[in-house]
């Protein structure tokens, strides 16, 4: 936790202004760090604050800890073996003890929306595999109402126009304003998930009821899976710049 010298409120505040966003994810991940126990099967997320967590694995794992991770996207596993952490597959690992993940946003009710870097349903997949799964944030992420962040969905290719389309009927069913976009990658062409799918990304306004869009989406035909990651997590890592504070489920 952040501490300043007492009786200098400018200079404090001044001090949490300095703080940038990249600097709060790293707080988290090094907070979440601490749970990591010797022996441990971790499930290792994906994104810029899961990259700090396991860039701060790598160097405990370097001093002397024993752990094997499972990870959640190629880019994950490309960083994890850059920093010697020992990897398995689910195939291998089918239980894991932990995963520690970042996430687009939350609510107070540990209910997450994932997959902006586009690995959401290999995410989901390590997460439900874990007896526990801790999130890791800075505050911004932290919201009282889910929706302002779109909420990815991965999709087949095969017949992704009538999945858009059964994707917009499920909206209109729930009362729901919907705004449907293909992803792209940075070249232009068609965002291509490392399961070989698609991505819709769908702004829906304010989500009031994620449990009713989470199971409506489930049962479309070609949604492969979708971003609302609900009952997975345990608890929540979230750094401000006043300091660390934690949700537990």
């Amino acid at each position: 936790m952040l501490t300043s010298r007492a009786g200098s409120a400018s200079h404090r505040n001044l001090k949490c202004q300095m703080i940038s966003s990249d600097e709060l994810k790293k707080q988290a991940a090094l907070a979440a760090l601490e749970q990591v126990e010797d022996g441990m099967k971790l499930g290792l997320g994906s994104g810029s604050t899961a990259n700090h967590f396991i860039r701060g694995l790598g160097a405990r794992v370097r001093g002397g800890l024993s752990v094997v991770g499972v990870p959640s996207s190629e880019r994950t596993a490309e960083l994890a073996r850059a920093e010697g952490v020992p990897l398995a597959t689910l195939e291998e690992l089918p239980h894991l003890d932990l995963t520690i993940d970042g996430a687009d946003e939350l609510d107070s009710r540990l209910r997450l929306i994932k997959g902006g870097g586009g690995a959401l349903l290999r995410e989901k997949i390590v997460a439900a595999a874990s007896s526990r799964m801790i999130v890791i944030a800075d505050g911004s992420k932290l919201v009282e109402t889910l929706g302002a962040f779109p909420l990815p969905i991965e999709v087949n290719h095969f017949g992704i126009g009538a999945t858009t389309a059964a994707i917009a009927d499920t909206a209109r069913r729930l009362d729901m304003p919907a705004s449907l976009t293909r992803r792209l990658a940075a070249d232009g062409s068609p965002f291509v998930t490392d399961g070989g799918h698609a991505i819709i990304d769908a702004s829906f306004g304010l989500i009031r009821d994620p449990e009713a869009l989470s199971l409506a989406l489930a049962a479309i035909p070609g949604v492969v899976e979708h971003g609302l990651f609900i009952g997975l997590a345990s608890a929540a890592v979230i750094a401000r710049p006043e300091g660390i504070s934690w949700l537990v489920a």
